[in-house]
């Protein structure tokens, strides 16, 4: 992976690249696009989003002219980044996500209950296990997804807990100090 760049730039340009795939606003999509685009630009990189796999893609500037690739530059491939959008991540990444979630998931019982906390676990779950990311970190996709697709048919959840899950989503956000997507 190219050391030229922090995680925490990684860890944007992704988060702004699933923005910009997921919001159905064209506006709000390009602003994302840019301003992830402002970020790597600082690092000299630029970003591509390959649709048909889901992944962006990061190359340092320097191998384009014009906006074509000139592979007489590409004098080091490990620059090069490439980040799956979908799909689980390594064990490591998993089980630092994992204990991120769960300490949102207990800080949110503490606060608001057993009933709260068990839908904000569901959510965890669906986060964690099927795209390896914090909660914070969720998309208006995934969520519409989570709420359903799995929640439904994976959390087993009981009449007061489908009564609530809007409102656990909502505390859910709030205890991770972010907004709840748009996922209508």
């Amino acid at each position: 992976m190219a050391e030229d760049l922090p995680d925490e730039l990684l860890d944007e340009a992704e988060r702004l690249t699933r923005l910009a795939r997921d919001v159905p606003n064209p506006e709000e999509a390009a602003a994302h696009r840019d301003r992830r685009d402002e970020l790597l630009a600082e690092h000299g990189y630029t970003a591509r989003y390959r649709e048909d796999d889901d992944t962006l893609v990061l190359n340092p500037s320097d191998w384009f002219e014009d906006g074509v690739a000139r592979t007489e530059r590409m004098d080091d491939l490990s620059r090069a980044v490439e980040r799956s959008l979908s799909g689980a991540g390594a064990d490591d990444e998993w089980q630092a996500v994992e204990a991120d979630n769960a300490d949102l998931v207990e800080r949110l019982g503490e606060e608001h209950g057993a009933v709260h906390a068990a839908n904000a676990r569901a959510f965890a779950d669906f986060m964690g296990n099927h795209y390896t990311r914090r909660i914070e970190a969720a998309s208006g996709r995934e969520v519409k997804e989570f709420l359903e697709e799995y929640y439904p048919r994976n959390a087993w959840p009981t009449a007061e807990q489908k009564a609530v899950i809007e409102e656990s989503l909502g505390l859910l956000f709030d205890a991770a100090g972010c907004d709840r997507p748009s996922y209508r």
